[in-house]
């Protein structure tokens, strides 16, 4: 219930456009935020496995080995007090851990509608410029190409060719019907 009156707007809204001026209890709820993810990263390595592995051999190797004056947890008693700071702290990593993947979370719900968004866009641009080309295409079409002008031309050069001879051959033709005549 708490997650739906949580206000998103710093996870939706790109770094350039927010105010300067944000309430005092949205920064310290990022802030909060911004250490519970430093702490599940931190326990999310084998360091810290390692650390903490050395930390309890060394604490039930004191406590075992140390004389029995001055050891502050009991081996007989089942390290009472060891038991307890493990618990204490699994009690709060498992809350922090669970905050860190729900900014996880909130994230990534942001980048996939960031992505659906530009899958869209993609997809509009890319139908733009299919009806572009095939535009283009049916544009073309109507075009006159090299080879049909060049078999206009020949169509065109082959009618004066007749032409003219049929007008050659018609003055030679007046020609030799006054030639006749003279004579």
């Amino acid at each position: 219930m708490a997650r739906d009156e949580r206000d998103d707007s710093r996870l939706t809204e790109p770094k350039g456009s927010r105010a300067s001026f944000r309430p005092r209890r949205f920064e310290s709820r990022d802030r909060f935020g911004r250490f519970t993810e430093g702490i599940a990263r931190a326990m999310g390595t084998p360091w810290f496995l390692l650390i903490l592995t050395i930390f309890v051999i060394l604490w039930m190797g004191y406590n075992t080995l140390a004389p029995e004056g001055i050891r502050f947890d009991s081996a007989a008693i089942g390290f009472t007090a060891l038991t307890l700071i493990l618990s204490l702290q699994a009690s709060y990593a498992a809350p922090l851990l669970l905050l860190a993947q729900n900014r996880q979370d909130d994230r990534d719900r942001v980048q996939i509608e960031q992505d659906r968004q530009r899958a869209e866009r993609n997809l509009a641009d890319t139908e733009y410029l299919a009806r572009e080309v095939v535009a283009l295409r049916l544009a073309i079409k109507d075009v006159a190409t090299k080879d049909f002008i060049r078999a206009e031309l020949r169509s065109i050069l082959e009618e004066l060719d007749r032409d003219r001879e049929e007008e050659r051959a018609r003055e030679l033709a007046e020609r030799g019907d006054g030639v006749e005549t003279e004579r």
